[in-house]
C-alpha cells in the first residue's frame, strides 16, 4: 500500500494537470496578452504530448527499468511544471507545457505495472483501487482548485504548485520503490535479446494520435473540412494511421500490439475506456460551462460543483476495490455503466431553476458509476496477457481514455453548436408578433422597465433585448440537454459490451498471466 500511496500521488498531480488550467485560461489569456482561443492550446499540446508519450513507454520501462524510467518521467513533469509557471509568453509556456505532457504521459501505465507486481493477484484489486483515487478524482479537484488558485492568488501556480510536491515524491520513489524480481528477470532477457526502438512504429503512432488530437480539438474553431490547416492535419492523421496497422503487425516487438487489441477481451475493455473517457472528460469541460454561462457561477463555484461525486468516489472506492475479489468484472463495469447513464439521464432535467445540488446529485451518481468502471476494467483487461506486456497493456488502456476524452470534447461541441442553432431557429419560428404570448411577453416586460424609470420607446427596446437574451437562454439550456441525452446513450450502449468480456479467475493467478 505504500508503494501504491508513492506512484499514484505524482500520478494524480499528473492527471490533475489535464483540467486544473480548464477554468484559468481567461486568466492565463489575459496574462500573457493573447486570446483565450490562444490560450486554450495550453490544454491542446498537453493531451497531445501525453498520448504521445504513452506509446513509448512500455518499451523505455523495460529497457530502463520501471523505477528508473518513472523517476525520469517524474522530474522532466516537475521542472517543466516550474517552468510553466515562469514562462513570459505564450510559445514558452506551450513548449513547458509540451515537456511537462511527455512526462506526465509516462508515469500512468508504469505505475500501474509497479502497482500490479506489488500486489499478489488476490489482493492486486486493493492497490488498483488506491490508484483509481487518482485517475478519478483528480480531474475532478482540478477545476476546483485551479478555479481558486486562479481566482485567489494567481495563474501561474496551477503549474507552480506541482514543483514541491514532485521534489518529494522524487526522493521518496528513489528511496521506497525498487523493481520486482520478476520485472528485472523480464528486463535482463530483454536487453538480452537485443530488441530495438521501433523508431518508424513510434513516429507513426505518435504522428497519428497527434495530428487526431490536433484535428479533434481544433475542428469546431477551424469549420472543419472548411479548413485547409484541418484537411491537412486530417490528412496525416488518416495516413498514418493506414501505414501504422501494416507495419506494426509486421515487427516482433511493435509499438503497439494490434494483435492485443483485436482480442475479444483486452479489445473489448479498450472500447469500453473510450466510452468512458469521453464521459468523464466531456462532463468536466462542459458542466462547469454550463453554470458559469448560465447561472453566473464564478471559476471557484463552478469548480465545487463537482466536488460531491469527487468525496463519494474516494469513500466508496476501497470498498469497490474489495469487490473485485468476489465479483466478475464484467459485472461491475456494465454497473458501472448503468449508473453513469442514469447520472447523465438525471442532467437532462435541466432548467433555468435548477439549483447547485442538481449538479451536485448527477455527480454523487457519477461517483458511484466511475469507480465501478475504472477499478474494474484495470482487472479485466490484464486478464491474459504475459507479463511481459503489461507496460503495454496499461499505456493502450490510459491512451483509450484520453482519446475517448477529445473525442467527447470534440462531440460535445459539435452537438452544441449546432443544436444551439436548431432550437435557436425553431424558437424563433414562434415569436412573431402575430403570437399572443409574445404580445404578452412584450406588454409585460415594457410596462416592467417603464416601472423602472425607463422612457417608453427605450423600454420596449430593452423588452425586445430581454425576449431575445431569453430565447438565447432557452436554446442554450436545450442544447446542453442534447449534449447529456447522447452521453446517457454512450453509456448505455456500453452496458451490453461489458457483458461480452470473459469470466476472470477472482482471487487467484487468472487476472495476469
Amino acid at each position: 500500500m505504500l508503494i501504491t500511496l508513492l506512484v499514484a500521488f505524482p500520478v494524480f498531480m499528473e492527471v490533475l494537470d489535464t483540467t486544473i488550467a480548464n477554468v484559468a485560461l481567461p486568466y492565463i489569456g489575459g496574462g500573457l496578452g493573447v486570446s483565450q482561443d490562444e490560450a486554450s492550446w495550453v490544454i491542446t499540446t498537453y493531451l497531445v504530448a501525453n498520448a504521445v508519450s504513452l506509446t513509448g513507454s512500455s518499451y523505455f520501462a523495460r529497457r530502463f527499468g520501471r523505477k528508473s524510467y518513472f523517476l525520469v518521467c517524474l522530474a522532466l513533469f516537475t521542472i517543466s511544471s516550474i517552468l510553466c509557471g515562469f514562462a513570459p509568453n505564450l510559445p514558452t509556456l506551450l513548449a513547458a507545457r509540451v515537456a511537462q505532457g511527455l512526462g506526465g504521459g509516462g508515469m500512468v501505465p508504469v505505475s500501474q505495472s509497479i502497482i500490479a507486481d506489488a500486489f499478489p493477484p488476490e489482493k492486486r484489486g486493493q492497490g488498483f483501487a488506491m490508484f483509481g483515487i487518482a485517475v478519478i478524482v483528480a480531474p475532478v479537484v482540478g477545476p476546483t482548485l485551479g478555479g481558486w488558485i486562479a481566482d485567489n492568488i494567481s495563474w501561474e501556480w496551477c503549474f507552480l504548485i506541482n514543483g514541491p510536491v514532485g521534489v518529494v515524491a522524487i526522493i521518496a520513489i528513489a528511496l521506497m520503490v525498487h523493481d520486482s524480481p520478476s520485472f528485472v528477470e523480464t528486463r535482463r532477457r530483454f536487453i538480452a535479446e537485443r530488441h530495438g526502438f521501433d523508431v518508424i512504429g513510434y513516429v507513426l503512432v505518435a504522428t497519428f494520435l497527434g495530428t487526431l488530437e490536433i484535428t479533434l480539438d481544433r475542428g469546431l474553431l477551424e469549420d472543419w473540412f472548411d479548413s485547409r490547416f484541418i484537411i491537412v492535419v486530417a490528412s496525416i492523421c488518416l495516413a498514418s494511421f493506414l501505414l501504422m496497422i501494416p507495419w506494426e503487425l509486421s515487427r516482433r516487438n511493435p509499438m503497439i500490439d494490434f494483435r492485443m487489441v483485436a482480442t475479444r477481451q483486452f479489445g473489448a475493455c479498450f472500447i469500453f475506456m473510450l466510452a468512458t473517457g469521453a464521459i468523464l472528460i466531456s462532463t468536466i469541460q462542459y458542466l462547469p460551462m454550463l453554470v458559469q454561462q448560465n447561472f453566473g457561477y464564478t471559476a471557484t463555484m463552478a469548480g465545487l460543483v463537482l466536488t460531491p461525486g469527487g468525496i463519494v468516489t474516494a469513500l466508496i472506492i476501497p470498498g469497490i476495490g474489495k469487490m473485485t475479489s468476489k465479483v466478475q468484472p464484467r459485472y461491475m463495469m456494465a454497473a458501472g455503466a448503468a449508473i453513469t447513464a442514469f447520472a447523465m439521464y438525471d442532467v437532462t432535467r435541466l432548467s433555468g431553476d435548477s439549483s447547485f445540488w442538481f449538479f451536485g446529485m448527477s455527480r454523487i451518481y457519477l461517483g458511484f458509476g466511475l469507480p465501478l468502471i475504472f477499478i474494474s476494467i484495470t482487472s479485466a483487461s490484464y486478464d491474459g496477457i504475459q507479463s511481459d506486456r503489461t507496460d503495454m497493456a496499461s499505456a493502450l488502456i490510459n491512451a483509450a481514455r484520453n482519446i475517448g476524452g477529445s473525442i467527447g470534447i470534440s462531440l460535445s461541441n459539435n452537438i452544441l453548436a449546432h443544436r444551439m442553432q436548431f432550437h435557436q431557429s425553431r424558437m424563433v419560428e414562434i415569436v412573431s408578433t402575430s403570437h399572443p404570448q409574445y404580445q404578452m411577453s412584450i406588454k409585460q416586460a415594457t410596462a416592467y422597465f417603464i416601472a423602472h424609470g425607463s422612457p417608453p420607446l427605450q423600454a420596449q427596446r430593452q423588452a425586445l433585448g430581454l425576449i431575445s437574451q431569453q430565447l438565447q437562454l432557452q436554446a442554450s439550456f436545450l442544447s446542453f440537454i442534447d449534449v447529456f441525452w447522447v452521453l446517457m446513450i454512450i453509456s448505455a450502449a456500453a452496458v451490453p459490451l461489458a457483458l461480452i468480456l470473459r469470466k476472470v479467475k477472482l482471487g487467484g493467478p487468472a487476472m495476469m498471466h
